[in-house]
């Protein structure tokens, strides 16, 4: 098996469901538009980490880890699913925001609180001292007897759940007769996307994947993906069947003023797809993605005639920070 050498603790309820959008295929003007649900598992309200996070729980609980980091601002899907994780396990966890502490708890961090993670404020400080708060903490606790595991600090190995998402969405799509051939993927830290682009890879490219940025410049994002998808191929010690070049298209023009900074189109999208579907999606990356893929397939990159699948990965809890967009007008 291509992960059997890879310690890995069952987080994710998989397969997740491949649906059609019947009614937002038609405000979209494209009849196969598919949605991948990764938002829809029983865990901490579900999300595309959990899949990173199986991999790298498994090896935390391999390396005796008693306690568990992770770093993000309050608003984090990662902090929100390492602490129900962290939960379920057994294992302490920590969050290390790089924010001041806010007066009212609502959206993510409301729910990482529940779920018993202790948070702290670091103040306004950018993603490289945050790193060097993260590495001192793990210290101090060394010290104290425990052995700590921070999440993320083995970025290929939380990959590996993306790799898999690729070949579960193919094997999902050939069973439902779907002739699969554009695939819409958000692109921010680049693991997901990176993982799912291997997996992609792997399978001889049989469908196009399209990455949409929403936080990086498309170099930048470009980058990130050929450097996590090179040690992805280290990892697994295998070549892939297509190069990075042939299975991958960025788009950068859906990121608007920047990170986590909402667009009139991502809005709409927001009330488009719940409208239409009763799906949810929110500001920071899912409305960004799948606004992108209505506008591929309007600009003609993405054909109506071609069936199309846009990743969606979870966040929904977020929606609520974000209750200011949506007052009745």
């Amino acid at each position: 098996m291509l992960f059997s050498r890879f310690p890995r603790v069952q987080l994710a309820t998989l397969p997740t469901p491949l649906q059609h959008l019947p009614r937002y295929g038609a405000l979209a003007n494209h009849p196969k538009v598919y949605i991948k649900r990764d938002d829809f598992m029983a865990l901490g309200m579900g999300g595309n980490k959990l899949r990173h996070l199986e991999f790298w729980l498994g090896a935390a609980l391999q390396q005796g880890a008693d306690v568990i980091i992770a770093c993000g601002r309050p608003e984090s899907n990662q902090c929100r699913l390492t602490a129900a994780a962290a939960a379920k396990l057994g294992l302490k966890c920590i969050l290390l925001h790089n924010t001041e502490k806010p007066d009212f708890l609502q959206g993510n961090i409301l729910l990482s609180h529940l779920m018993g993670a202790q948070s702290i404020y670091l103040g306004e400080i950018d993603e490289d001292a945050r790193q060097e708060q993260a590495l001192a903490l793990m210290e101090s606790l060394k010290s104290e007897g425990h052995n700590p595991y921070l999440i993320g600090s083995d970025v290929p190995l939380g990959c590996l759940g993306y790799v898999n998402a690729a070949l579960e969405l193919h094997q999902q799509a050939l069973a439902q007769n779907i002739d699969l051939r554009h695939v819409v993927i958000v692109g921010a830290m680049g693991g997901t996307a990176a993982g799912f682009l291997y997996g992609t890879a792997l399978l001889g490219h049989p469908f196009h994947v399209h990455v949409i940025s929403v936080e990086y410049p498309k170099e930048k994002i470009w980058s990130i993906l050929e450097r996590n998808f090179n040690n992805i191929s280290s990892l697994l010690e295998l070549t892939p069947n297509a190069k990075l070049a042939e299975v991958a298209t960025v788009h950068a023009e859906y990121l608007g003023p920047g990170y986590a900074q909402p667009t009139p189109e991502a809005i709409q999208t927001v009330r488009d797809l719940a409208q239409t579907e009763g799906i949810l999606l929110e500001n920071v990356y899912t409305s960004k993605t799948v606004w992108g893929m209505r506008d591929l397939v309007a600009r003609g990159i993405i054909s109506p005639q071609e069936a199309t699948c846009v990743i969606h990965t979870g966040g929904g809890p977020a929606l609520f920070a974000q209750a200011e967009l949506y007052q009745p007008r």
